[in-house]
């Protein structure tokens, strides 16, 4: 019998000392919450479509891989260098910085071939 009232009291004082969090703990994991580094999703309309999209240098597919949703370009926290190119185009070069939205870039680029054009 002296067990089962042990086992009561303990139990019962288990869930009496459960009180809320302190505000310093509940404010830690709200800053906690909001400092998640931003990322963004970039979808591209390239003309022409097969296009090629570097993000930092390497090379992440073709534009048309990334047109529209759910199809993006997933960045990471940070500025990025984005270059699209393709043989016989000049090529496309712009820096982008995620804000934790989804952005769209519409890419046009100039053939070389074009009188006044030059080599890419």
């Amino acid at each position: 019998m002296r067990g089962a009232w042990l086992a009561v009291a303990l139990v019962a004082s288990g869930c009496a000392g459960r009180e809320r969090e302190p505000e310093t703990l509940a404010r830690a994991r709200e800053l906690m919450a909001g400092a998640e580094t931003p990322s963004g999703n970039l979808a591209l309309r390239c003309e022409p479509q097969d296009a090629e999209v570097y993000l930092d240098g390497v090379l992440q597919g073709l534009c048309s891989d990334f047109s529209g949703s759910p199809k993006s370009l997933r960045v990471g926290a940070g500025l990025h260098h984005i270059e699209v190119k393709k043989q016989g185009f000049w090529p496309y070069t712009t820096y982008y910085e995620p804000s934790g939205a989804r952005a769209r870039l519409t890419i046009q680029l100039r053939s070389a071939a074009a009188p006044g054009g030059g080599t890419p």
